[in-house]
């Protein structure tokens, strides 16, 4: 089993930062991608950031330019940077983490709440 552990998020105002970590512990192999969704209120979860092991990144259109996705692979951690945040960026986040085994195996977090004033 793997366990997903996320660190940061909070209150921020709009146009703001804020920073958010995930760090994954337990029998972690075959690792291909680890990344940040995020559900609002009465809507579904969507992707916001995700990076696999080799490095390849796929933003959510609407946070591109604003947040960075970061890993240490080493450490089993995943690192979102939020810059320029918008009310609409009101969401819980979800770390997640997935593999290359078959089946692809899927691990995800508890989720940290982000919220932005206006």
């Amino acid at each position: 089993q793997v366990q997903l552990v996320e660190f940061g998020g909070g209150l921020a105002q709009a146009g703001g930062s804020l920073s958010l970590s995930c760090a994954a512990s337990g029998n972690i192999y075959n690792t291909n991608g680890m990344g940040w969704y995020r559900k609002a209120p009465g809507k579904e979860r969507e992707l916001v950031a995700t990076m696999t092991t080799g490095g390849i990144t796929n933003y959510a259109a609407s946070v591109k330019g604003r947040f960075t996705i970061s890993r240490d692979n080493a450490k089993n951690t995943v690192t979102l940077q939020m810059k320029s945040l918008r009310p609409e960026d009101t969401a819980l986040y979800y770390c997640r983490l997935w593999t290359i085994s078959v089946p692809q195996e899927d691990y995800w977090g508890q989720g940290t709440q982000v919220t932005v004033s206006s």
